[in-house]
């Protein structure tokens, strides 16, 4: 099943401060730019898994354990995140 990525908005929260779903991401792979909720999430999977819409190449992964959260972002150039 695929999602938006939107799914990423609540586990993202605990992570950073700020809503990540509008930060703009580049995609390493195409250089595709969007925002995260614009990004492909299939569950069910071991975690989250944020997928280029164009290429589908994987953007960012997020696996949350009871007593941490990891986050890799090796699929995107960038993340720029806006400042209040």
């Amino acid at each position: 099943m695929e999602l938006d990525g939107n799914a990423l908005g609540g586990d993202l929260s605990s992570v950073f401060a700020a809503d990540v779903t509008g930060a703009v991401f580049v995609c390493a792979g195409c250089q595709h730019s969007g925002v995260v909720a614009s990004l492909r999430v299939w569950v069910p999977a071991p975690g989250l898994v944020g997928r280029c819409p164009n290429c589908t190449d994987v953007v960012l992964r997020l696996v949350r354990t009871p007593t941490r959260a990891f986050l890799t972002l090796t699929g995107a150039s960038r993340l720029e995140l806006p400042l209040d």
